[in-house]
């Protein structure tokens, strides 16, 4: 990954959520947007990727297009993008299953 070093406080998420797995192993990690969705996160996830040549996503963006909208605006954007996906309530269609006699 070249000279890339994680920043201190993306390391103190890290050991803590890897102390909590170590420590409960059946734990569910269920609330992980609220972390994810912090602006130190996902710019150390950008620089790594940026590092590592990732490839475009599946919606064909690559970095020269994220570098012409500008890294900042576009971390931006989906720090809000995260944190909407976080409280946005997806109804669930329930109805009754039928089961009839063979």
């Amino acid at each position: 990954m070249g000279n890339l070093t994680t920043p201190k406080r993306v390391q103190k998420l890290q050991m803590a959520l890897h102390a909590k797995a170590k420590a409960e192993a059946g734990y569910r990690f269920y609330a992980l947007y609220d972390k994810i969705s912090r602006g130190d996160i996902l710019a150390h996830a950008y620089a790594q990727c940026r590092s590592n040549k990732g490839a475009p996503g599946v919606d064909g963006q690559d970095f020269a297009d994220i570098e012409a909208y500008g890294v900042e605006r576009w971390l931006t954007g989906l720090i809000f993008s995260a944190r909407a996906a976080s409280v946005s309530v997806k109804l669930v269609r329930r109805s009754a299953i039928e089961t009839r006699p063979g």
